[in-house]
């Protein structure tokens, strides 16, 4: 069964006003679009084209809850809550998010049943769980690049930033770079930003370094003055490290804050179109500007790590956070016939297939529901039971009694399942 599924852009103040609508061929709002939501999670269920073809129910979250052994297939009904596992959104970020990770299975658990047997309220702004899920999520670029922040780097990796700021850092004090060869204990009595490098002194020292800043332990604020000021100098000197821009982009959107000299710590990537990042459990990211489509566990459990005005819960932070250095996390393709791609990350929650190309072809068989969102041309999609033509800008929910589909056409479409 193809069911066609529509949503209304969510506004939050990061979002493009543009990137959405043209995409998608729709008339922009007039406001910031970031996030158009496809899926039944609560937040904002996905609307169902034609509600009399599945009996009169409004969104996905209502038909899943009322029919679930139709939209989610026979026994969805027994036993646990019935859920789709998984969310598709289009999102456009013309400002950056806030650094946030995301909890494991074990923690969404025991994190929600401790709030609630606490009695705090769902909609509590300090509330950490708002339920009991993991969220771990990829993203697919679509514009040109997709900037972001993701996972920690090494410790070694921030202090050779460090020593760049320091020079021009230095200068500004009013200093001369004789002073650099001080030794690194001398030096750090002087400058917030050798202060900094002397505490990294190896990865092991991630932890109390991240506490120390999100903390704003002594010393940080005016740490953050002295980072921004010298970055801003690297920058004008003609210095590319995607780095320091960062550091002087962020001061620019969230002044003072703390999150300014964390990305220091962080992987700062730049996708290309059509690559893909994967953030599991525990990794610190944030999302700074890009269109892309990400597909996660369906879930809202966020801890934030700065970079907001929302709350930020240190010590639920610091227990959730891998600080486990790593390289980026790029998701490679599993290629399923020319121009169509599979990306599997390792949990079952859900897996996105991106096809693009010209009189593409490809059997895909199915483990459970799925959604289909045309970005461009016309495809269509046979099942065992009835197909369907989606358009640019038009998406579909899939029973899983479609069991496999075949997918033709040209443009460009993507495709969200469970990995089951």
């Amino acid at each position: 069964m193809f069911v066609g599924i529509t949503n209304t852009p969510r506004d939050y103040p990061w979002g493009s006003r543009t990137a959405i609508a043209e995409l998608l061929g729709t008339a922009p709002s007039g406001g910031p679009e970031a996030e158009l939501w496809l899926g039944a999670h609560d937040g904002s269920p996905a609307i169902i084209v034609n509600a009399a073809s599945v009996g009169g129910f409004a969104n996905l979250a209502e038909w899943i809850a009322g029919a679930p052994d139709v939209a989610l297939g026979a026994g969805a009904g027994a036993g646990e809550e019935p859920r789709l596992p998984f969310l598709m959104k289009v999102l456009a970020a013309a400002s950056p998010l806030s650094l946030q990770a995301h909890p494991t299975p074990e923690q969404a658990r025991a994190g929600f049943e401790r709030e609630n047997a606490a009695g705090v309220p769902a909609d509590a702004p300090f509330r950490n769980y708002k339920d009991a899920y993991p969220k771990p999520e990829l993203m697919l670029a679509l514009s040109d690049t997709f900037e972001a922040l993701c996972g920690f780097r090494s410790a070694e990796a921030t202090r050779a930033s460090l020593d760049a700021l320091l020079v021009v850092d230095a200068d500004l004090a009013g200093g001369t770079l004789a002073e650099l060869s001080m030794s690194e204990e001398a030096l750090a009595e002087t400058s917030p930003i050798a202060a900094l490098r002397a505490r990294l002194v190896s990865d092991a020292s991630l932890p109390t370094t991240f506490e120390w800043l999100i903390s704003r332990g002594d010393g940080v604020d005016v740490l953050i003055e002295r980072v921004v000021a010298a970055a801003e100098a690297v920058v004008a000197s003609g210095n590319t490290g995607l780095e320091f821009a960062t550091v002087t982009s962020l001061a620019t959107e969230y002044p003072g804050d703390p999150g300014i000299v964390i990305s220091l710590l962080i992987n700062r990537v730049s996708l290309t179109r059509g690559e893909v990042l994967y953030l599991p459990a525990g990794n610190i990211h944030a999302y700074l500007s890009g269109l892309g489509i990400e597909v996660m566990a369906s879930s809202d459990n966020v801890l934030r790590g700065g970079l907001t005005p929302k709350h930020v819960d240190v010590e639920e932070l610091l227990g959730v956070l891998d600080f486990m250095p790593l390289p980026v996390p790029y998701l490679p393709p599993i290629a399923l016939a020319e121009g169509v791609s599979e990306y599997r990350p390792d949990v079952t929650d859900f897996v996105l297939v991106h096809a693009e190309g010209e009189h593409l072809s490809v059997d895909y068989p199915l483990g459970g529901p799925a959604i289909a969102l045309c970005l461009s041309g016309s495809f269509t999609l046979v099942g065992v039971e009835s197909s369907v033509v989606v358009a640019r800008g038009e998406s579909v929910y899939v029973t899983p009694s479609e069991r496999a589909l075949t997918v033709s056409g040209s443009g460009e479409l993507v495709l969200a399942t469970t990995g089951k």
